[in-house]
């Protein structure tokens, strides 16, 4: 495989190659008293994770359900996790950067005391898996970036961001797949940068209700788009040419990161195949309204997910 490199990948790198070589949960010598929780109560952790990722992503948890039991559990303890740590952000009402501080502590925390149920299944989790530590914090790192930053200049500094709050969460779901080498990183770090893509671009309007707008501002301006565009829904030609733009290089990402896929292991391949496809659906959905992100939220059906499977296994 020849993986082709954008100069902004460059940074992403090394941050990823830096995270993989931290010292990994599970690693050191803890007394078993310190990590042990009743099998009961962990069982109503994960319980709990896969509620969570029921409610709030149909697409991650029919992916989770191609993968074998213990890494379903896992990756959507990991979901559930990251989850949560947005939201600690995005609907705080006050106290944002204490109650996310906080939370980095019990998170981060090589000892298994709390009595918060996502944290358990978390923390079972990145033991059980060694997941480096260093990638969960970077991410906890850009979701608190959210609570001084809402605008970006350029591409570049978008990508830094989206590995943040998405390619670490890729980074971590390799170790919980399982992979064949480190050449898996800069897939997983390209995928991940491609579907936080997919999701500002599904988001505007809803993020500039919230008072953030995560589009390049020098693309907008390339288009000839002003803020004032945005906040009056213009979906006029420069919206369209912009919007076509933004979805061929995120296509084109996902092309490149898929090849990666054969670098998992292969009870996990199907699974994050299936996620990265389906989520690419959203994309297509986008073009069928006409690039209507202000007034309805792009998506696909179940049927419309479900019927995309058989193709792609016999792609994979």
């Amino acid at each position: 495989m020849v993986l082709r490199m954008h100069s902004w990948e460059s940074r992403l790198l090394d941050w990823a190659q830096e995270g993989y070589e931290t010292s990994r949960y599970g690693e050191s010598l803890l007394d078993e008293t310190e990590t042990y929780v009743r099998p009961a109560i962990l069982h109503r952790a994960y319980q709990r994770c896969e509620q969570v990722t029921r409610e709030h992503s149909r697409t991650f948890f029919l992916a989770s359900n191609l993968l074998p039991a213990e890494k379903r559990l896992a990756i959507r303890a990991l979901y559930a996790f990251c989850r949560v740590s947005d939201d600690l952000v995005d609907r705080a009402v006050e106290d944002a950067a204490a109650k996310l501080s906080d939370w980095k502590e019990q998170a981060l925390q090589q000892i298994n005391h709390t009595e918060n149920l996502i944290l358990l299944a978390w923390n079972d989790t990145r033991l059980r898996f060694r997941v480096p530590w260093r990638y969960a914090e970077q991410l906890l790192e850009g979701i608190a970036c959210d609570l001084q930053k809402t605008r970006y200049e350029t591409f570049d500094e978008l990508a830094s961001y989206s590995y943040r709050v998405a390619s670490t969460v890729g980074l971590m779901s390799m170790h919980i797949i399982g992979y064949h080498s480190k050449d898996a990183i800069p897939y997983a770090v390209k995928l991940g940068v491609a579907l936080q893509l997919t999701n500002i671009l599904r988001d505007v309007g809803e993020d500039w209700i919230n008072g953030r707008l995560y589009l390049p501002l020098d693309d907008l301006a390339r288009f000839g788009i002003t803020e004032q565009d945005i906040e009056e829904k213009r979906m006029d030609n420069r919206w369209k040419d912009f919007m076509r733009f933004q979805i061929e290089r995120t296509r084109q990402l996902y092309a490149e990161a898929m090849p990666g896929i054969r670098l998992l292991h292969p009870d996990g391949r199907f699974a994050i195949a299936a996620a990265a496809e389906l989520y690419q659906g959203i994309l297509d959905d986008i073009e069928r309204h006409d690039y209507d992100v202000f007034h309805r939220r792009a998506h696909l059906s179940s049927l419309q997910k479900i019927i995309r499977l058989p193709g792609i296994w016999f792609r994979l």
